[in-house]
């Protein structure tokens, strides 16, 4: 069994089907012990400071973690990511692209699985059999979200946590699928939180370790994690082109505006946080966003795996306590209606 790298969600049916075990790079960076370590290490190996911290966390946990090869998601992923594919290929690790049609092009999301799938000598019916597998433990993630928003009886973290690991199930599905279960029956059995306010998370998982913490103690709770909802892969049913071409993350965001708007609606949100990685092009993204979505948003940029800075707390603050006064005013004025 080889380990397999890889710098965004891909295929990971294709990985398994051939015996082979995925390995999510910015999992492992921001799951390290010491991910500011890593971040900091990769500057020492020459990186500049303003290259996007989870490309040199990515490139630092390569020595940590040890994979054979990585995949490096070249289209709809990090404008960086090429760089880093071209000093991989320079230290003499074997690199291969995959990239994601920028026009959801059927055919061409078709041709990069089958250039997958003939890379590592595998079938589409071995293929199919790790779908169904998967397919299996992405249904239990959407009865976890569910437990998020429908029932109120999971944390925000908790949700961000086990969706962002199921880009490559931590490695091994058997295992994942056991924690998760552990997990689910624990968690039906919990009253329901009654947190206030109901946030969306919109944008790539933060580099913060805190920031799920700190927006519950001021009375607020996620319960739309949108990207890490997306590496679960809610709309798994179909054949896999059919579930990488639904996937949102790599395509453009009026393709996300849909199920952002969708998801808005039916979890009762009450304001978004989007989140933006200082020195990635998805900031600029952030006023489309403004534009299209019709409910208070509050940005944040993150740069290094620190705990939030007082700025940040304080805006966090602000803007939680502006939606409890919004709250409280709009069921005041449908009171004072009747």
């Amino acid at each position: 069994m080889s380990r397999i790298g890889f710098t965004t969600s891909i295929p990971i049916e294709v990985l398994l089907a051939a015996s082979h075990q995925p390995v999510d790079l910015n999992n492992r960076f921001i799951s390290h012990p010491e991910p500011l370590r890593l971040a900091r290490s990769a500057e020492a190996h020459g990186f500049p400071t303003t290259c996007c911290a989870w490309m040199k966390g990515i490139y630092a946990a390569l020595s940590e973690v040890g994979v054979d090869e990585v995949i490096a998601v070249v289209r709809g992923d990090c404008s960086q990511t090429q760089g880093l594919m071209e000093i991989l290929q320079m230290e003499g690790m074997p690199v291969h692209p995959f990239a994601y049609p920028y026009d959801r092009s059927a055919a061409a999301m078709e041709m990069e699985i089958r250039n997958l799938m003939d890379r590592y000598g595998v079938e589409i019916d071995a293929v199919e059999r790790a779908k169904e597998r998967l397919d299996r433990i992405r249904a239990k993630l959407a009865d976890l979200d569910r437990l998020s928003w429908e029932h109120d009886r999971v944390r925000g973290e908790e949700n961000h946590r086990f969706l962002v690991c199921s880009s490559d199930m931590n490695g091994d599905p058997d295992r994942f699928e056991a924690e998760l279960d552990v997990f689910l029956a624990e968690a039906r059995q919990r009253r329901p939180f009654r947190n206030e306010i109901r946030l969306g998370f919109l944008g790539v998982p933060p580099i913060w370790k805190d920031l799920y913490a700190r927006t519950e103690r001021q009375g607020a709770r996620v319960v739309y994690n949108e990207i890490q909802r997306q590496f679960s892969m809610p709309g798994f049913a179909g054949d896999l082109v059919a579930q990488y071409l639904a996937f949102t993350y790599p395509y453009d965001v009026f393709f996300r505006l849909a199920d952002i708007r969708r998801e808005a609606a039916r979890r009762r949100i009450d304001g978004f946080i989007h989140y933006v990685q200082a020195f990635c092009f998805r900031q600029m993204e952030d006023r489309i966003l403004r534009r299209y979505l019709d409910r208070p948003m509050l940005t944040l940029e993150g740069d290094m795996p620190e705990p939030l800075d007082a700025r940040t707390t304080t805006r966090l603050s602000a803007f939680v306590e502006m939606l409890a006064d919004r709250k409280r005013s709009d069921h005041a004025s449908s009171w004072s209606g009747n």
